[in-house]
C-alpha cells in the first residue's frame, strides 16, 4: 500500500509542475470546473462514511442505521444553519479541524499511533498558510465572501505565515522519522506540491487540486484497500460502486443550493459559498465519524 501511495505522490508531485507552467491556469479561478471536481472526485472520498455508520452501530448494539443518517444530516445542518448565524466563529472553527484533518487523513497510511493530534495539525496548516502567503489578497477576499474579515490580524502577517510553513515541514519530519525512504520521500513531495500549487495558482483552484487529487484519492486508496485487502484493484472498484449513489446524491444537493445562492449573489461568489460552506457541512460529521470509529477500534484492541 505505500509503493501505491508513493507513486501516487510522484505522480501528483510532477502533475503539479506540468499544471505550474500553464498561464492560463495561474492567471484563471475557474470555479465551475473546481466545482466539478470537487462534486466529483472530492466529495467521493467520504461517500461511504454509511458503511462506517453501520460499523459504529453495530459496535453499539444499535440495529436500526436510520439513526445513524438522521443524526449523519442533522450534523451537517446543524453546521449550515450555525455558519449563517455565526459565520466568523464557524469558520474559524472550520478552518483550524480541516488542518487536523488534513494533516492526519494524508498521513494515515503511515499507520503510526505515537504522533500527537498537533503533529497532525501543523502538517496539514500548510493547506492554509500557503495561499495566505502566496496570495493573501485573493485569499482574504475568499474569507469575506464568507463574512469572515481577519484581513487585519497579526495571524496572517507574513513572519507569522512563514513560521507556520516551517513548523509543517518539521511536523512532516517528525512523522517521517524511523520511517522507510520511500514514506520521507512521499511526504517531502506533497509538502513541496502544496508549495507549488499555492505558490503559481489561484488560491481555490490550487485548493481544488490539492483536495480532490491528493486528499481525495489517497483516503479513496485507503478505502479501497480496506474493501479488498488482498487485491487493490477489486477493492477499488468496489469504492467506485459503493461510492456513486452518494456522491451523486450530495452532488445535487450542492447544485441546488448554488441554483437558490445564484438568485442572491454573482455566480462566483455563490460558488465560493457552496464549496467551502458544503464541504463544513460534509467535513465535520466525517471527522466525528472516524474519530469514533478509530476510538471504538482501540478500545477493542
Amino acid at each position: 500500500m505505500n509503493k501505491i501511495n508513493y507513486y501516487h505522490s510522484l505522480i501528483f508531485f510532477n502533475f503539479c509542475i506540468l499544471l505550474s507552467a500553464f498561464e492560463f491556469l495561474r492567471n484563471n479561478n475557474l470555479l465551475i470546473l473546481c466545482l466539478f471536481l470537487i462534486l466529483s472526485l472530492g466529495i467521493s472520498h467520504g461517500a461511504l462514511d454509511h458503511i462506517k455508520g453501520k460499523k459504529i452501530l453495530k459496535i453499539l448494539n444499535y440495529k436500526s442505521t436510520s439513526t445513524f443518517y438522521i443524526l449523519y444530516i442533522c450534523i451537517g445542518a446543524s453546521i449550515i444553519l450555525l455558519w449563517l448565524l455565526f459565520s466568523s466563529i464557524l469558520l474559524l472553527i472550520f478552518l483550524l479541524v480541516a488542518s487536523y484533518h488534513f494533516g492526519k487523513e494524508d498521513s494515515e497510511f503511515i499507520n503510526d499511533k505515537s504522533n500527537s493530534d498537533l503533529i497532525y495539525f501543523f502538517k496539514g496548516s500548510l493547506i492554509i498558510t500557503a495561499p495566505l502567503l502566496f496570495h493573501k489578497t485573493k485569499t482574504l477576499d475568499i474569507f469575506i465572501n464568507l463574512n469572515f474579515d481577519i484581513s487585519q490580524s497579526l495571524f496572517i502577517s507574513n513572519e507569522f505565515l512563514y513560521i507556520f510553513i516551517v513548523i509543517s515541514f518539521f511536523a512532516n519530519v517528525i512523522i517521517s522519522l524511523n520511517k522507510q525512504l520511500d514514506i520521507k520521500s512521499l511526504l517531502l513531495m506533497d509538502f513541496l506540491s502544496i508549495l507549488l500549487l499555492n505558490y503559481f495558482l489561484n488560491p481555490i483552484l490550487a485548493f481544488t487540486i490539492y483536495f480532490c487529487f491528493l486528499h481525495s484519492i489517497r483516503h479513496s486508496f485507503k478505502l479501497s484497500n480496506e474493501l479488498n485487502k488482498k487485491n487493490f484493484i477489486k477493492g477499488f472498484k468496489e469504492f467506485l460502486i459503493k461510492a456513486i449513489p452518494l456522491t451523486i446524491l450530495t452532488a445535487v444537493l450542492f447544485l441546488i443550493s448554488l441554483f437558490f445562492l445564484n438568485k442572491y449573489y454573482f455566480l462566483d461568489n455563490a460558488i465560493s459559498k457552496v464549496i467551502f460552506i458544503g464541504l463544513a457541512s460534509l467535513t465535520f460529521p466525517h471527522i466525528l465519524l472516524e474519530y469514533f470509529l478509530e476510538k471504538n477500534e482501540t478500545q477493542r484492541n
